[in-house]
């Protein structure tokens, strides 16, 4: 057959369930053979960028890769951000990108460049197909690679003229193996940590969304008492409602969780990467006992040494630890000042909850009522900026994969499209993006493609004019801000120009009941609030003084 229905073949062979791209000459035949299949849906998106977030959510949520397709060239360049944060982020993703023939690569020719070599550094593999006899191994490869822990993009090039040519390979079988786990020791090294310890507490990280993670923390949590603070990507890997759940690190100031780990004689963090919140922002002594239960071996620091390592599968390690709490008939430890910090973190986040404020709306007060009109599976996604902090610590979740927050790479412009791909996940749950109007407006084409779709989802825009967090962060260090301004839309005419439902709310009264009617509309729809980020500076010094009242 020829190479391009033999590369399908092998993509269908795997489970690809989505491609999202933009096509161009260069992948033609590649496009000809996709459009024959009936497994594999592509979806026709109005960015590349917007293709690799939707991809990136699509692997989020399932843990299976889906595919972001681009041309040469320009199409190759306009996927790397979305790519790197799928990749930072520790999202299962393919990159399928075309190439001119493989008789011009070698000279200077038009739109050439080495697109290999540039995905590099922003995914876990990167190959070009020379001959159409290697792609089941590439493709076998690529789709093993960016689901084995930790997950990430892999990409794969097919040149023009590589399409075109005919083999008679098939698709190799698909084998998936259970990962190897942490050995006897090892495991009876840990809990000996932890049975001596007197206030453990737990570090969750992104690794600990995983279905069976989860589920095996959770009961080691119920044996034990120990309490979880989860980083801004592993929110819901307990149940905000349990009494250890004691909600989220990642801010840069002092907070509540953060004392915790100051008083704890025992950090475990579980699935953890510090890419998201650097261990000396929590142990900035270095003498704090540390065990890693991880996927992979930790990265080294000085502010991360470690006492006990658990390499390998996180719910297997997890299994092994509760299988020696019941050996030895439970544990106890001192969890008064865990419960005092869920009280007190309670009473900050129902502060605001009955604001009636007329032209802007508060931080919390937003964050509060889509609490209240999501349920415990709907899904939150955020982008990136100010709202990303007040999301981060006001906003909590029952269920793993239930709020979507890009906290490696951290790219603006990640929540519209994501929203988009998880409605096709999910298309029986309420979906909720929240933007400021600087990342909204960075990759608001892909309105369109929500309205193609009739993706019933509802983004929320968090309007200030502004680059607020950057403002937030400036005003900290510097005591003013440079220019950061600029001007929007008129958002109801945006809305209506790509045929959205369209929604401003200018008090906090109705927000609610403006986000419950807008959830009750067909296809997509677009709420606009002014939000009110004198509470930045109000947090920011709140964060300062709170070390006093624990």
């Amino acid at each position: 057959m020829k190479a391009s229905d033999l590369f399908v073949q092998c993509l269908e062979n795997e489970g690809i369930e989505y491609i999202f791209g933009v096509p161009g000459e260069e992948n033609a035949d590649f496009m000809m053979s996709l459009e024959k299949s009936d497994k594999i849906k592509f979806v026709l998106t109005r960015h590349e960028q917007g293709a690799a977030f939707m991809a990136e959510i699509y692997g989020r949520l399932t843990g299976n890769p889906a595919g972001c397709l681009g041309t040469l060239g320009p199409g190759a360049t306009n996927l790397i951000t979305g790519v790197a944060d799928a990749n930072m982020d520790r999202a299962p993703m393919l990159v399928l990108t075309g190439q001119g023939a493989s008789t011009r690569l070698h000279k200077e020719s038009h739109q050439i460049m080495n697109v290999v070599d540039m995905f590099e550094p922003v995914t876990k593999w990167a190959q070009t197909v020379y001959h159409p006899d290697n792609i089941p191994e590439i493709v076998r490869k690529a789709v093993r690679l960016a689901r084995t822990e930790k997950p990430g993009a892999c990409h794969i090039e097919l040149p023009e003229d590589i399409a075109k040519l005919d083999s008679d390979k098939k698709p190799l079988e698909v084998n998936r193996f259970r990962r190897p786990g942490a050995d006897d020791k090892i495991s009876d090294r840990a809990f000996e940590l932890i049975k001596n310890a007197k206030r453990p507490v737990i570090i969750a990280g992104n690794g600990c969304i995983r279905k069976r993670a989860s589920k095996q923390l959770r009961l080691l949590c119920e044996k034990t008492g120990i309490g979880v603070i989860s980083t801004f990507m592993a929110k819901g890997s307990v149940d905000m409602d349990v009494d250890y759940s004691l909600y989220t690190i990642g801010l840069q100031g002092e907070d509540y969780p953060s004392l915790v780990v100051e008083d704890a004689d025992l950090v475990i963090t579980i699935g953890y990467d510090m890419v998201e919140y650097h261990p000396r922002l929590w142990n900035p002594n270095m003498d704090k006992d540390i065990i890693h239960i991880d996927f992979t071996p930790s990265e080294i620091d000085a502010n991360f040494s470690i006492k006990v390592e658990m390499v390998g599968d996180i719910a297997h390690a997890l299994w092994a630890l509760n299988e020696r709490v019941d050996a030895a008939g439970g544990l106890q430890f001192d969890t008064a000042h865990q419960l005092e910090l869920r009280q007190k973190m309670q009473e900050d986040f129902a502060t605001h909850k009955d604001d009636d404020t007329e032209g802007s709306i508060r931080p919390q007060k937003a964050i509060w009522d889509a609490r209240q009109v999501l349920g415990p599976k709907d899904v939150l996604l955020s982008d990136v900026g100010a709202h990303k902090m007040w999301i981060a610590r006001y906003y909590h979740c029952n269920e793993p994969n239930t709020c979507l927050i890009p906290n490696g790479f951290c790219s603006m412009g990640f929540a519209l499209p994501g929203a988009i791909a998880a409605h096709l996940v999910h298309p029986e749950r309420r979906v909720l993006s929240i933007c400021g109007d600087a990342g909204f407006l960075m990759n608001v084409q892909e309105m369109e493609t929500a309205r193609r779709l009739n993706a019933n989802i509802v983004v929320m825009v968090w309007e200030d004019h502004s680059y607020g967090l950057i403002a937030w962060k400036q005003d900290n260090e510097f005591g003013h801000h440079t220019e950061l301004s600029f001007g929007n839309p008129d958002w109801m005419q945006l809305a209506s120009s790509f045929g959205w439902n369209g929604h401003r709310v200018n008090n906090s009264r109705d927000l609610a009941g403006t986000l419950e009617s807008a959830f009750q509309e067909d296809g997509p729809s677009l709420v606009v609030i002014p939000i009110d980020y004198r509470e930045n500076a109000l947090l920011t010094e709140r964060l300062g003084n709170i070390r006093t009242s624990i």
